[in-house]
C-alpha cells in the first residue's frame, strides 16, 4: 500500500488580504475616490458618501463571491475571443419591387 503524504496548509495563507471584509485593492480604491472627491469638490460630506458606496457596493460583492469584481475588471481588458458555433448577424439588402 502507498504512504499517503499530508501537508500542513494553515489558514492565513489560503485566507483573502482583506480590510473591513473587502479585498484591500478594492478597500483602497474605495478610499481613493473618497479622496479624490474630497479634493475635487472640497466637501468633506461628499468624500466619505463616495467611500460608503464604493465600500458599500464592494462589500455585496465579496458577500456574493469573493472573485467578481476582479473577474469583471480583467474583462474590459481582454479581448473577447471567436466562437465558431456562434453565428453572426445576417446583413440582408432588399431588392427594389419590380413592376
Amino acid at each position: 500500500m502507498a504512504k499517503e503524504n499530508r501537508h500542513t496548509v494553515y489558514k492565513a495563507m489560503i485566507r483573502p488580504l482583506t480590510m473591513m471584509g473587502v479585498e484591500r485593492r478594492l478597500f483602497f480604491l474605495a478610499l481613493l475616490l473618497g479622496a479624490a472627491t474630497f479634493n475635487l469638490f472640497y466637501s468633506l460630506l461628499a468624500g466619505v458618501l463616495m467611500f460608503a458606496i464604493v465600500y458599500a457596493f464592494a462589500r455585496i460583492c465579496a458577500e456574493v463571491d469573493t472573485q467578481m469584481l476582479p473577474i469583471l475588471l480583467r474583462s474590459f481588458v481582454s479581448r473577447p475571443r471567436y466562437d465558431a458555433a456562434r453565428r453572426g448577424p445576417a446583413h440582408h439588402e432588399a431588392e427594389p419591387a419590380r413592376r
